[in-house]
């Protein structure tokens, strides 16, 4: 049997700033660290290929490199990425800790950081593939950042876009889970975009959602992009999601005072 560690046994709970299927972060100090997850059972097949996984992740943020809507990647060994901290957590964590739903002008300056930095990721000729509130982290005044492309599909430069296709993953699923994110937020309650709910054992590739198997948007605010991110073709690219969200209008009466409030609540708790 090979002789690994338990890694989570070697940080104390409040060091821990998560965990997935092949890594661990890790606080250090200022900066978020990754690494590749190993128990004491792990054999030396899985370790390599948590290892694997962290380097193709670090490869899609070398790929990216400095955006605002992408958390900074500070450097990376080959085992381990060191990332900037980002004091407020994951963007679900954060709605669940909240007592109402975040003011509109915050949420739409979020959905147009999205689907922006989205519209960038797409231009790298990456795919994320794995879209979802838990991968969104939230800086010290509320801006928000992707994070976490273990999932992520990096592409030829000369791909098309329009027509790439990764066993299911492509631009519109890509948008369509950045829907169901927005969905999250508008109406307080947690949404799956599931490409391979229906997948069969003689299957290879995912499919797009049945509508019935997506929430209802009846009445909720930006129902009419979010059921366009759900419906396959009906924005072309993030781009088009992008320009859409740039042209919704607000009423902002009492709006930034809500974002005063609700930061510095959050800060008290954060004391």
């Amino acid at each position: 049997m090979p002789a690994h560690i338990d890694l989570i046994g070697s940080f104390a709970p409040e060091e821990i700033l998560g965990m997935g299927r092949t890594g661990l972060v890790v606080r250090q100090g200022e900066f978020a660290v990754k690494l590749p997850l190993t128990w004491k059972t792990s054999s030396d097949e899985e370790v390599e290929a948590n290892i694997e996984t962290l380097q193709d992740e670090q490869a899609i943020y070398q790929r990216l490199g400095d955006y605002d809507g992408i958390v900074s990647l500070v450097d990376f060994s080959t085992k381990s990425t060191r990332l900037r901290l980002m004091k407020n957590g994951d963007l679900r964590s954060y709605l669940s800790q909240q007592q109402q739903t975040p003011p509109r002008n915050l949420q739409l300056s979020w959905f147009r950081t999205m689907a922006r930095t989205l519209a960038y990721i797409h231009d790298q000729r990456v795919l994320v593939s794995d879209i979802a509130s838990r991968n969104f982290l939230l800086d010290s005044d509320l801006s928000i950042k992707f994070c976490d492309f273990t999932e992520a599909i990096k592409l030829p430069l000369d791909s098309d876009m329009a027509t790439a296709d990764y066993g299911g993953y492509c631009v519109q699923t890509d948008i369509g889970q950045l829907g169901a994110v927005l969905y999250e937020v508008v109406a307080g309650e947690k949404c799956e975009f599931d490409i391979f709910k229906y997948m069969s054992v003689d299957d290879s590739r995912g499919t797009w959602p049945r509508r019935e198997d997506l929430p209802s948007t009846e009445g909720i605010w930006l129902r009419q992009i979010i059921e366009k991110c759900w419906t396959q073709g009906a924005f072309d690219t993030a781009h088009d999601l992008w320009e859409e969200l740039e042209s919704v209008g607000l009423e902002l009466r009492n709006e930034p005072d809500r974002i005063v409030i609700m930061f510095s609540a959050w800060s008290r708790k954060k004391a």
